[in-house]
């Protein structure tokens, strides 16, 4: 009986992990930062409409996850012949929001700590009244199969940048574009957001947040 639950026991563990690396998103290439893209003199120009653009963001634990959202703050990109060539976004990490709690419910407490307006915790995350503002900047583009682009940037946090590059979608409508991403991965720990994590302090046990940190980005924009 023992060595049939063991038995048991092993292939239910193999089909958890299975199960969760299946269900992780995959990690965005990163590397050193780049030379920002330069455009063409016939450019066409896209300004973001900051209302309709989010930044959709996930973090894990071992009991459990949170998720939320992040605005723009501004944002312009160039097209040369419909292809996107470059441009920079600012984010606004002021508006980091909680989407899986409610308020009342420990939703504040936490946009708290991401932001670091806690006193004396205003290092553990994003710390925003130094660092209010992130960056994305284009460095290159490449075509992908099924009409998917790969978009490479400069992504600068906590004064911190590397390049990064993920699929994206690009559509079209009008004077309209839209910018999509499928959910990609990053290490939070290459921009110096180290909190809780096991890869930089020792002794944390189940205490810790993954190091991977789930984005989806969704940006609109109109000919400007």
């Amino acid at each position: 009986m023992k060595t049939k639950f063991l038995k048991f026991s092993m292939i239910l563990a193999i089909a958890i992990a299975f199960t969760s690396c299946k269900d992780k998103a995959d990690e965005a290439n990163t590397s050193e930062a780049e030379a920002a893209a330069v455009s063409e003199s016939t450019s066409q120009k896209y300004i973001a409409n900051v209302g309709e653009s989010t930044i959709t963001w996930k973090g894990y634990k071992p009991t459990g996850t949170h998720d939320g959202t992040i605005k723009l703050e501004s944002g312009s990109f160039k097209t040369d012949d419909g292809k996107l060539q470059s441009g920079t976004f600012l984010i606004d990490m002021t508006s980091i929001s909680v989407s899986d709690l409610e308020a009342g419910d420990g939703k504040e407490n936490l946009e708290a700590h991401l932001m670091g307006t806690v006193e004396g915790k205003e290092g553990d995350f994003f710390d925003v009244k130094k660092f209010p503002s992130a960056a994305f900047e284009i460095t290159g583009t490449e075509a992908l199969a099924a009409g998917k682009t790969r978009l490479s940037g400069n992504l600068a946090i906590k004064g911190q940048k590397h390049n990064i590059s993920f699929p994206v979608t690009i559509s079209n409508e009008g004077d309209m574009m839209t910018i999509e991403s499928e959910a990609f991965t990053i290490d939070r720990t290459k921009w110096g957001i180290n909190y809780g994590s096991k890869s930089v302090f020792d002794n944390l046990g189940d205490k810790f947040i993954n190091d991977d940190m789930e984005l989806k980005i969704l940006v609109k924009a109109k000919k400007g």
